[in-house]
C-alpha cells in the first residue's frame, strides 16, 4: 500500500509568493511542512508590491498573455497553462480574497493591497499545520544530501526532507530579501543576474533637470523594431516607467552588443504627423513660436524637449517639429542597477532543470518562482508565473516523492 502523504515531509525555502504556494499545496496534500525564510517575516517582496495596489494577473486572452515571456524553459509556459490567470483567481477567492479587473485589463484584489490577502494566506497554512524557521539562510547542502541553514547569530543547522522546493526569488530587491546570495551555492546551475523592469540612464539636456519628475503621458517607445505605449516619467538620471520597463531586454542586448542603445519616443501616437502637422498649420503665422506651439497642443515639456532636439533654425518649419515630436532620438548609456530594478533576468538555467522543475544534479529538490531564469514585463505576469511554478512544481514534488517510495518498498 502506497505510504500516505502525511508520512512525508517537505521543506520550503523562500517564504515569497512561490514558497506560499508550495508551501500551501504540500501541506493540503497532507505532508509535514517547514516554511525557512532568511527574513524575520515572510513575503516581504509581495507586502511592498502591495503598497500602490497588488496587481496579480492580467485579464486578457491567455496565448497573449503568454507571449509576454521570454525564457527558454517551456515547462514554465506549460505550468501557465494549467494555473494561469483563472486558475489564480479562482484560488485567491478560495481564500476569501475578492478581485477585480481595472481599466487597463490588469487584476487587483478588491482591498488593492496584500496584507489582507497575506493574513488570510497564513491563517490557512496554520490550519493546515505549516511550520515557519524564519531567520535562517540557505546554504546550499551538505555532504549528506540535507540542506544547510544559518541563523542570525552564525549557528548553523541541517535538515532532512522528503521533498525541498527552493523559492528563494531573483537579485533584484536586497533590502527585501531577494538578494541572490543563495547562486552562491549553486553556481553551475546559474545565469548571471541582470536587471530587468527598471529605468535607463541617457544624456540630460538642460530641459530635462528643469523638467525632472515630469510625465510624459501615452508615449509610444520604439527600440530595435520593438514598440511599447505607456506613460514614462523623467527621472534625475534619464527615464523610467511601464513602457521602458518591458523592453528591458531588448535595451540589456542592445547595450552588452555595443555599449550603447538608441531609443525613439513618439511623443504624440494618439495622431499621425499629417494631423499633427494640420494642428500646427492652423495657427497664425505671426503668432509668437511657444504660443503657436501651446494653441497646437503641445506641452511645456514637449516643447523644450524640441528645442533640445531640434536646431534653433528649424524651430519655425512645422515638418521638422512633427518629425522631432513624433520620433524623438535618445542615447541609451546603461540600464539602471539591479538593486533598484523591479525583477531580474538569469538565475537557475533550463539546461539545470528536468521538465519538471527538478534539479538535474539534485535528485527531490525542484525550483520555482523568480529564481528561475525569465523575463516577464510588470503587470501580473511576475507573479502569476511565480505561483505557477510553485504549483507546478509542488505537484510534481509529490508525484516523485510517491514515486521513490513506492520503489524503496518494492524493493
Amino acid at each position: 500500500m502506497p505510504p500516505s502523504a502525511s508520512e512525508r515531509s517537505a521543506l520550503v525555502i523562500g517564504c515569497g509568493a512561490a514558497g506560499l504556494m508550495a508551501a500551501d499545496l504540500l501541506s493540503r496534500a497532507g505532508c509535514r511542512v517547514t516554511a525557512i525564510d532568511h527574513m524575520p517575516s515572510a513575503a516581504r517582496k509581495l507586502l511592498r508590491a502591495g503598497i500602490g495596489g497588488l496587481n496579480v494577473t492580467h485579464s486578457e486572452p491567455l496565448e497573449r498573455f503568454l507571449e509576454r515571456y521570454q525564457t527558454d524553459y517551456p515547462p514554465l509556459l506549460t505550468a501557465i497553462r494549467s494555473f494561469g490567470p483563472q486558475q489564480l483567481i479562482e484560488f485567491l477567492h478560495e481564500l476569501g480574497v475578492d478581485t477585480f479587473v481595472g481599466s487597463s485589463g490588469r487584476v487587483f484584489p478588491s482591498t488593492m493591497k496584500a496584507s489582507p490577502l497575506l493574513r488570510a494566506w497564513k491563517a490557512r497554512l496554520a490550519t493546515q499545520g505549516v511550520n515557519w524557521l524564519l531567520g535562517h539562510r540557505w546554504l546550499g547542502r551538505n555532504e549528506q544530501g540535507g540542506h544547510r541553514l544559518q541563523n542570525t547569530v552564525g549557528q548553523h543547522l541541517d535538515l532532512h526532507a522528503d521533498i525541498c522546493i527552493l523559492a528563494l526569488g531573483g537579485a533584484s530587491w536586497p533590502r527585501l530579501g531577494t538578494d541572490g546570495h543563495w547562486s552562491a551555492h549553486m553556481p553551475q546551475a546559474c545565469a548571471p543576474f541582470a536587471a530587468s523592469n527598471v529605468g535607463v540612464e541617457i544624456e540630460l539636456t538642460s530641459s530635462w533637470q528643469h523638467h525632472r519628475g515630469a510625465a510624459l503621458k501615452d508615449c509610444r517607445v520604439n527600440i530595435a523594431g520593438l514598440s511599447q505605449r505607456g506613460d514614462l516619467l523623467m527621472s534625475t538620471y534619464g527615464l523610467e516607467g511601464g513602457a521602458i520597463y518591458a523592453l528591458s531586454p531588448a535595451l540589456r542586448q542592445a547595450l552588452a552588443e555595443t555599449g550603447s542603445a538608441t531609443i525613439e519616443l513618439d511623443l504624440r501616437p494618439q495622431l499621425s504627423s499629417a494631423d499633427l502637422l494640420r494642428k500646427l498649420q492652423a495657427q497664425a503665422s505671426k503668432t509668437s513660436l511657444s504660443n503657436r506651439w501651446r494653441k497646437a497642443g503641445l506641452r511645456a515639456v514637449e516643447m523644450d524637449l524640441v528645442r533640445d532636439h531640434l536646431d534653433r533654425a528649424l524651430w519655425k518649419d512645422d515638418a521638422q517639429v512633427v518629425a522631432c515630436l513624433k520620433a524623438l532620438r535618445l542615447q541609451v548609456s546603461a540600464l539602471r542597477p539591479l538593486a533598484e530594478a523591479i525583477s531580474c533576468s538569469g538565475g537557475v538555467r533550463a539546461s539545470s532543470l528536468d521538465e519538471n522543475f527538478m534539479l538535474k544534479s539534485w535528485p527531490g529538490v525542484f525550483c520555482a518562482g523568480e529564481m528561475l531564469n525569465f523575463d516577464a514585463p510588470t503587470g501580473g505576469y511576475l507573479l502569476t508565473a511565480a505561483w505557477a511554478s510553485a504549483h507546478a512544481a509542488a505537484h510534481a514534488a509529490l508525484a516523485w516523492s510517491a514515486q521513490m517510495r513506492a520503489g524503496r518498498e518494492g524493493l
